[in-house]
């Protein structure tokens, strides 16, 4: 998968994980597109370590990946900052 579209899946993954997960993290787009990066490729490693299920493309099993490791990240992310 190219940059771009690590970015890409970054940005939707680190959008929606940041939706769904409760509470107000109160960071931009850059922080949010970052955490979705390194939550997506969490997320692909796990994935295919446990499931046999990586990042490998935008179809919906990638970015369910990527949100899950993207929402780990946040989870994280909260944990450490306070």
């Amino acid at each position: 998968m190219g940059i771009i579209s690590w970015m890409l899946l970054g940005l939707i993954a680190g959008g929606l994980a940041k939706w769904i997960y409760p509470g107000r993290q109160g960071y931009g787009i850059f922080k949010t597109m970052l955490i979705g990066i390194v939550g997506a490729m969490l997320g692909g490693f796990a994935g295919s370590l446990l499931f046999g299920v990586g990042v490998g493309g935008l179809d919906w099993r990638s970015i369910l990946v990527a949100i899950i490791g993207s929402m780990f990240v946040i989870w994280l992310w909260e944990r450490f900052r306070n």
